[in-house]
């Protein structure tokens, strides 16, 4: 079967990663087909701007520990439904963040989502660049709310959470993997 992944991380004040959030994905239906958070000590402790989504929504971690257990078992986790694709909204972020997984083809969702031509929710009236990239409301809430008419969404900065939102984005605008 066809598989992606869609990642999301939350940083720091200092910028290491505190957590991530991973969903394997089915390529043709978007449908999740398992999922993974992973929070990482000691950083949960440092403090960043969104420490308090850490447990949103009873979101609990499959697994709790240091960056090096996190991340090997991501990789396995990874490695474990063949995927060779990750998705993210600005990928770049995360990618940078993401060293352990810079050997995997990275994409950058957002990439799509800002623009006329592959968003076609994008109103005529809309502020854009000449090249059909948005000027400004291109985050993961503006895009949602968007492309679904719940215009009453709140990205909750839980990494889980949005990395399963930002599939349905992907699903919304029909991304093809």
């Amino acid at each position: 079967m066809n598989r992606f992944a869609v990642i999301d991380t939350e940083t720091t004040w200092s910028d290491a990663v505190m957590s991530i959030g991973t969903v394997i994905a089915n390529a043709e239906t978007f449908e999740i087909m398992d999922k993974k958070y992973y929070i990482l000590t000691p950083y949960k402790n440092q403090g960043g701007m969104y420490s308090s989504a850490l447990y949103a929504g009873s979101t609990k971690p499959d697994l709790e520990g240091s960056r090096e257990a996190t991340l090997n078992d991501l990789i396995y986790f990874l490695a474990a439904h063949k995927v060779d694709r990750i998705f993210a909204y600005n990928a770049a972020f995360d990618y940078q963040h993401l060293p352990e997984l810079q050997h995997l083809k990275w994409f950058d969702i957002m990439k799509l989502a800002a623009y006329r031509q592959y968003n076609p929710r994008i109103p005529s009236y809309a502020d854009c660049y000449r090249t059909g990239r948005l000027k400004r409301g291109y985050g993961v809430e503006s895009i949602y709310r968007m492309l679904s008419d719940n215009f009453e969404y709140c990205e909750l900065h839980n990494a889980l959470t949005d990395a399963m939102d930002e599939l349905e984005i992907m699903r919304l605008l029909q991304t093809r993997c």
